[in-house]
């Protein structure tokens, strides 16, 4: 049994080719500056000033999905990154040294060339360890931006930092742009993104209905336009079809899985290789995956054309994945909540320390708070060296015994 396949998906698929090979010619025919951006990074600016935006991690999670991370990783170990950093940057440096890229569907040949790499080490400091790496390799300049991690309140003071570098990037990507910022430019782009985000979250909350009328799974997928097509009508014309679709499903009480019986929280990365064979097992045992920290992690209800600087810093702070303990338990109860969750899975993800919530003991705070089931897999977003396909399964259908036994 497999999850119900949404129409939509070819006009996305299409959307993201058109994507590519526009960022493949203009790297090619520089018939527009290229800019490399971390995918929570400052995208709206870099549109604003006419760049085309490429997002490494996006790649990286390609290289995961078409489970050619493994081939890569060892190039990059053996310059001497460890092991245990991200799996994402060991194996996106690893095909450029092999000068492969799974892009090649989309005609490119090889990673666009960047004129400017712009990081913000909101998700991790690892990113601009690994724009570094191109910046030496091509001699092009990195610039970023230094945002604070484990953040409980978002205060003024945190907020006007994180501003400040945003407009200090300003003339440095101007002069590789080789155009001045518009305001006005700026100001509908942020516009795009907010509008983009709302649709996106209607999108997932779709699936608060009963049943849910897509997955995490589905999600994962659905997510490509909201990472690197912030800031574009395109996004949002698609996000418009997608939800008329989902929301059509619900009133005809179309479920992603068939005969829905247990609802699941997923915490964590995504384990990008064995993504289809997790969405089958879950759906042989009726049980969706309704709800997602990741998913989520390209919502952005901070933005603010009226106040574009602001609010991009504002975004970034309140970015889950940057938050402090305290405020990522609250996000998680509140949505196990708001989609009726029967159990919570964690994924603690070998290299991904960043954005696995397992290891300062807040799966056993939420079981005692929600009174409800979790479970812990380890695994990585790319490396499958570190995830064992026997043991997950044996510890996920205990954990979906549990919640049929109440």
């Amino acid at each position: 049994m497999a999850r119900k396949e949404l129409a939509a998906t070819g006009a996305m698929k299409e959307l993201m080719a058109t994507y590519f090979r526009d960022l493949g010619e203009a790297a090619e025919k520089h018939t527009a500056p290229v800019a490399w951006c971390t995918s929570v990074g400052p995208a709206e600016l870099l549109r604003a000033l006419g760049f085309r935006v490429y997002f490494p991690e996006n790649h990286g999670a390609l290289l995961g999905a078409t489970r050619r991370a493994n081939a890569y990783l060892p190039r990059t170990h053996a310059l001497g990154y460890s092991p245990d950093i991200c799996s994402y940057l060991c194996s996106d440096i690893g095909a450029y040294l092999a000068g492969e890229t799974p892009l090649d569907r989309f005609g490119l040949e090889r990673v666009p060339r960047a004129d400017v790499l712009v990081f913000n080490t909101n998700q991790c400091g690892e990113v601009r360890d690994w724009f570094e790496f191109y910046g030496r390799e091509w001699d092009v300049p990195v610039v970023g931006l230094v945002s604070p991690r484990s953040v409980g309140e978002v205060s003024p003071r945190i907020v006007d930092d994180v501003a400040g570098q945003l407009e200090d990037l300003v003339p440095a990507l101007e002069a590789v742009a080789g155009t001045a910022l518009d305001a006005g430019r700026l100001e509908r782009t942020v516009g795009l993104s907010r509008e983009c985000t709302d649709l996106w979250r209607e999108v997932l909350e779709t699936a608060a209905h009963r049943p849910a009328p897509m997955s995490f799974f589905d999600g994962c997928i659905q997510m490509g336009p909201a990472v690197v097509l912030r800031g574009t009508g395109e996004a949002c014309v698609y996000y418009r079809t997608l939800l008329a679709e989902l929301e059509e499903r619900n009133g005809a009480g179309v479920a992603a899985v068939e005969g829905e019986r247990f609802r699941l929280y997923w915490d964590g990365m995504p384990i990008w290789g064995k993504l289809r064979d997790l969405s089958n097992l879950f759906a042989r045992f009726h049980t969706s995956v309704v709800a997602s920290t990741y998913c989520n992690s390209w919502i952005f209800e901070a933005l603010d054309p009226a106040d574009p600087f602001r609010s991009m810093a504002r975004a970034s702070v309140e970015l889950f994945i940057a938050r402090a303990e305290g405020p990522k338990e609250c996000v998680i109860e509140a949505m196990a909540a708001r989609y009726g969750v029967d159990g919570i899975l964690f994924h603690d993800a070998r290299t991904c320390p960043h954005n696995s919530n397992t290891r300062y003991g807040m799966p056993g705070r939420l079981r005692r708070r929600l009174g409800i089931p979790v479970l812990t897999i380890d695994g990585d977003l790319n490396d499958l060296r570190c995830y064992s396909e026997e043991q997950s399964r044996t510890s996920i259908e205990g954990f979906i015994e549990q919640l049929a036994e109440g």
